[in-house]
């Protein structure tokens, strides 16, 4: 997958950072644990694609598997599109650690409190429905169990 001129200026680090930091604030708040580095990184991947946001369920009650089964397409864009989209998420992770938005202990990611709102309100329709995917990845995506099992049903090598 080539990105265009418009993806790279959205796909910058700063927003694939507030991706992540999205993940991360969803996972904590369903769970209040530390969010396992690999959930920040996929539903980063997965909210960027707009064929798999799109997709997703209203609720985090839905089941994965079966949201799988009733969307086969998912598995192919992220078998088609995971490469090089983690390229852009990867560095945003880092900006997001590096301006202290999030930290990292050997459990896994947590949000710093009040670093980033936990209101999205900014931004146009696009990236707050882009973000908001990310909040209900972070929840939803440890919800079926392994986050190997997963990632390997996503299509994905953990």
């Amino acid at each position: 997958m080539e990105l265009s001129r418009e993806e790279r200026a959205l796909y910058n680090p700063a927003f694939a950072a507030l991706l992540c930091i999205r993940a991360v604030q969803g996972h904590d708040k369903a769970y209040a644990t530390p969010c396992p580095l690999p959930v920040a990184v996929t539903a980063g991947i997965m909210a960027l694609q707009p064929a798999i946001r799109d997709a997703l369920p209203a609720t985090t009650g839905t089941g994965l598997m079966g949201w799988l089964e009733a969307n086969d397409h998912v598995r192919i864009e992220m078998s088609r599109n995971t490469t090089t989209l983690a390229a852009v998420v990867k560095p945003g992770l880092l900006f997001a650690l590096q301006t202290r938005a999030v930290y990292c202990t050997t459990a896994g990611l947590s949000p710093v409190p009040r670093a980033v709102t936990k209101t999205i309100t900014d931004g146009t329709r696009q990236t707050r429905a882009i973000q908001q995917a990310a909040l209900m990845l972070g929840r939803w995506l440890p919800s079926t169990g392994s986050l190997g099992t997963v990632l390997t049903l996503l299509g994905v090598q953990p």
